[in-house]
């Protein structure tokens, strides 16, 4: 289930928003990817600023829809798998978008990614979370453990 939201302006024309209130719907990143995969899609590549942006704003309207959106980060399609990579390259530069996209644009928190047993990277949504060094928990971008759900 989910919303699904199309625009002209992008790569990606078509946008599917799913936020579960119960946190026992919630999923990991692979089980995630598959979703989207089943559905057709991909999990998001964000590739500009602009598209940053117009995620945060879907984000807004869904909680203004008066679903009762409440703090719940979302799976983006970032992640580290490791696979053939120099391991002599810093750490943020080991992440890939899961669908091939080559984008280079980022969004992350301060002080992320912090790697280790964080591979998979979700873009937050805590709203009634206390500001941390980088500000709210909002929309920046978090490297977490895959099994997470989310």
């Amino acid at each position: 289930s989910g919303q699904k939201v199309c625009y002209g302006a992008f790569k990606h024309s078509c946008y599917k928003l799913a936020y579960f209130q119960d946190l026992s719907r919630r999923v990991g990143f692979q089980e995630a990817r598959q979703a989207c995969e089943i559905d057709g899609g991909a999990l998001l590549s964000l590739e500009s600023e602009a598209e940053q942006q117009l995620i945060e704003n879907m984000l807004q309207n869904l909680t203004k829809s008066g679903s009762g959106i409440s703090d719940g980060d979302f799976w983006i399609g970032l992640w580290r798998s490791g696979d053939g990579l120099a391991a002599s390259s810093p750490c943020p530069d080991l992440y890939q978008w899961a669908d091939g996209s080559m984008s280079p644009f980022r969004n992350w928190y301060t002080d992320e990614p912090s790697c280790g047993s964080e591979a998979c990277v979700v873009m937050y949504h805590q709203p009634t979370a206390n500001p941390g060094l980088g500000g709210p928990y909002l929309y920046q971008w978090n490297d977490d453990r895959c099994n997470m759900k989310h």
